[in-house]
């Protein structure tokens, strides 16, 4: 599949061939539900905790006697009933939410991914991205003369602090490294911008 390199203008500065063994798969929804619903599960941190009637300091002592006072029975004042008392059923964060997806999955996955967006022309190709100095507006020019202003994800070859910096006041704008590359990541976003030098880096993965 071949598709057209820019430059940081939005102009049409030559032509590259996207490798078929990354771009070139046909998209499989299960494989993709599978694998992206795992990533999201390995991203929870599981610190939701409440506490029960168990571990609510106080409440040793039965607030009232059983019988002929006219008002309700109670055992403790730390039933979940109770203000201040346990809560039941409540968050616990001894789950562990791991899922664990083999490596040969997830790159099938990514591939997949990529091929989607790629056939959808939501991957566009730059030769570079340089900039003076850390400006935001740089960047959101940039965006605006490739088309891809709307949740974009930019993707670089090795880290860039000004990039970092310049792109993050810009809502939805995701950087990530090649290397780093995701299934999740490609089907949360609308558009893709890939440097060249990390398109030639992508490969190597499915080596």
């Amino acid at each position: 599949m071949e598709t057209q390199i820019f430059n940081q203008k939005g102009e049409k500065v030559g032509t590259v061939e996207l490798p078929e063994k990354v771009f070139g798969r046909k998209a499989s929804t299960g494989l993709l539900h599978e694998v992206t619903t795992a990533y999201l599960a390995n991203r929870r941190q599981g610190d939701a905790h409440t506490k029960t009637r168990a571990e609510v300091s106080g409440g040793g002592r039965k607030p009232w006697k059983q019988k002929h006072t006219g008002r309700a029975r109670h055992g403790s004042i730390r039933s979940p009933i109770w203000r201040k008392g346990g809560v039941a059923w409540g968050p616990r964060n001894q789950v562990n939410w791991r899922q664990e997806i083999p490596a040969a999955k997830a790159k099938t996955a990514l591939a997949q991914a990529l091929s989607a967006r790629a056939k959808g022309g939501a991957v566009k190709v730059v030769d570079s991205l340089a900039l003076d100095g850390a400006k935001t507006k740089q960047v959101a020019a940039i965006l605006k003369a490739l088309g891809a202003e709307r949740r974009p994800l930019v993707v670089t070859e090795q880290f860039d602090a000004s990039l970092a910096r310049a792109a993050r006041n810009i809502p939805n704008v995701k950087i990530m490294l090649a290397a780093h590359l995701n299934a999740y990541e490609v089907m949360a976003c609308r558009n893709i911008i890939i440097t060249k030098a990390a398109l030639e880096k992508l490969p190597a993965q499915w080596n």
